[in-house]
C-alpha cells in the first residue's frame, strides 16, 4: 500500500535533506522551527549505544531526573499501607490504597502511569506481576518505585524522572520536553539525559559508548547530533 505523506510533511524533508550534523544548540533550534502542527509538540530525543557484546549483551535501565520535567503529566498510584494512604495523597498522588488498590489491578482497572509500593506492600505483589510487567508499571527498588519514603517518590516522578531502557539492538529514546519549553531548558534536559547514560556505562563495554544521537519532534523530521566527546 502506498503511503500518503502530507505536503507540511514534504516541506519539512525538503528543508532538513542537508542532513548536517549539528551541535545540541542548533539542533533545538531547527527542530522547533520544523514544528509546525497545531499543537505543542513533544521534542524527543534518541541514542545508538554500544550495548552489544560478543559472549554477552549489556543492558541500561535507570531513571532520569529531568531538571525541567519533559511537559508530561502523570497520574501515579501508591501501594501502601492504610495508615499511609493520606501521606501518599497529601504527596500529590491520585490513588493511594492497600487490598482495594490490588484488587483494583487484578480486574484491569489501572488508571495510572506509575505505581509506587512501600516494601512492607510488596509480598503482596507477586500476584500482579502478569499484568503489571508487560505495561511496565512493576515498582522496582533500583528505579526508586519501592521505597518507605513515599513523599519523595510522588515527588521525583511527578517532577519529571523518566524511566529509560534500551531495546535489543541498543536503542534507547524519550521525550526531553515541549516545543514551548525554552531553549535553555531543552539544552538542560538532554544534557541530564546524556550524563546519566554515560555514567550508566557497563564496566564490559570497551570503545566509544554512543555510537549516534537524534533529536526530532512527534511529527517532525529528525536532526544527527554531534557527539561531543
Amino acid at each position: 500500500m502506498k503511503k500518503n505523506t502530507s505536503k507540511r510533511y514534504k516541506k519539512l524533508l525538503e528543508a532538513s535533506k542537508d542532513k548536517k550534523i549539528e551541535n545540541i544548540d542548533e539542533a533545538i533550534k531547527k527542530i522547533k522551527k520544523n514544528c509546525t502542527a497545531k499543537f505543542d509538540e513533544s521534542i524527543d530525543v534518541s541514542f545508538f549505544l554500544n550495548l552489544k557484546n560478543k559472549k554477552e549483551e549489556a543492558t541500561l535501565r535507570t531513571v532520569v531526573n529531568l531538571p525541567n520535567g519533559n511537559g508530561k503529566k502523570v497520574k501515579v498510584a501508591v501501594l501502601c499501607e492504610e495508615s499511609k494512604v493520606k501521606e501518599a495523597k497529601d504527596a500529590g498522588a491520585e490513588i493511594a490504597g492497600a487490598d482495594n488498590l490490588i484488587e483494583d489491578i487484578n480486574k484491569g482497572k489501572i488508571n495510572f502511569d506509575k505505581l509506587i509500593s512501600t516494601p512492607t506492600m510488596m509480598p503482596k505483589m507477586g500476584k500482579l506481576g502478569k499484568i503489571l510487567g508487560p505495561k511496565g508499571l512493576m515498582p522496582n527498588p533500583k528505579l526508586g518505585t519501592v521505597t518507605s519514603d513515599i513523599k519523595n517518590a510522588v515527588k521525583l516522578l511527578k517532577a519529571g524522572q523518566i524511566e529509560i531502557k534500551n531495546d535489543p539492538d541498543g536503542n534507547i529514546a524519550a521525550s526531553i520536553g515541549k516545543k514551548s519549553f525554552s531553549d535553555n531548558k531543552l539544552k538542560e534536559n538532554f544534557n541530564t539525559f546524556k550524563q546519566t547514560i554515560l555514567k550508566e556505562k557497563p564496566s564490559l563495554i570497551k570503545g566509544d559508548y554512543i555510537l549516534s544521537a537524534f533529536l526530532t519532534s512527534t511529527m517532525g523530521v529528525s536532526c544527527k547530533l554531534k557527539i561531543e566527546k
